[in-house]
């Protein structure tokens, strides 16, 4: 059953997120994730319906119409199609950024679509002693479904050779030492590459390994001397953002600039 249309504040409850920020932070670590699945329009068609959903953090609920004339002004005339637009919607479907509902009018006719953004997935970060690598090895006396059960976990397990191609060997190198484990060694240099977009340092390479290991170095710090950290990744993912904040802040004032990045809103 479709939903009726309204004014965008009835649709409060949908909303996943409590602020603009906490949207912002997450709508960019979906494109650090997904944004090479996008052609560029459909790129730019979806932050432009992220800036739409403003006013309730993550939910948007104009017209196809009223949007791509915003992008074709943005863009001088040179905006996107609602083919392309349209084909944007489906993708993001498809990979879990957008929930979309129909909506009627009183009368019965359709309505513009409400669009709602889900959160990025939250991986729950390893702990630096894993209890249950001790607790699955104990048991390889029991009955052979117990070995069965082991041998349908073991890809999770997986130790740093066999880390993806993608992550660069000289922080593999360095996090094999504290994070023996592939999954988790991948994990943290995702968490490198959501720091690095957001500060507008995707693209370089060095300047992200550098960071990368630096950061890594900080966290074992504090992992050693104070044993304090309850989410190791989650920490490592804060120092990141510090220093490519810094980073990105330090080119803008050698560039002769004053201000920093500006948000989706």
């Amino acid at each position: 059953m479709k939903m009726k249309s309204g004014k965008i504040e009835q649709f409060e409850s949908y909303s996943q997120f409590k602020t603009l920020k906490e949207f912002n932070d997450h709508f960019e670590m979906w494109l650090a994730e997904k944004k090479q699945d996008f052609s560029k329009g459909e790129w730019i068609g979806l932050k432009r319906l992220a800036r739409f959903s403003a006013k309730i953090p993550g939910v948007a609920n104009a017209k196809i119409g009223t949007i791509l004339k915003a992008i074709h002004e943005e863009y001088q005339n040179n905006g996107i199609s609602r083919s392309t637009f349209k084909r944007m919607v489906q993708k993001a479907i498809k990979f879990g950024i957008l929930t979309v509902y129909e909506t009627e009018r009183k009368n019965g006719s359709q309505s513009s679509n409400l669009y709602v953004f889900n959160r990025f997935p939250a991986n729950e970060p390893p702990k630096v002693e894993k209890t249950n690598h001790h607790k699955e090895t104990s048991n390889l006396s029991k009955p052979n479904n117990q070995k069965i059960k082991k041998r349908q976990q073991e890809p999770s397990e997986l130790n740093h050779t066999f880390v993806s191609d993608r992550v660069p060997q000289p922080f593999v190198q360095q996090a094999k030492y504290f994070f023996s484990e592939a999954k988790t060694i991948e994990e943290m240099w995702h968490m490198v590459k959501i720091a690095a977009y957001r500060n507008n340092s995707e693209t370089q390479t060095e300047r992200m390994l550098t960071i990368a290991n630096h950061s890594f170095q900080q966290l074992i710090r504090k992992l050693k001397f104070t044993h304090a950290v309850k989410k190791p990744i989650a920490y490592f993912y804060g120092i990141l953002n510090n220093q490519f904040e810094k980073a990105y802040y330090q080119d803008l004032y050698e560039m002769g600039f004053g201000e920093g990045r500006c948000g989706l809103a």
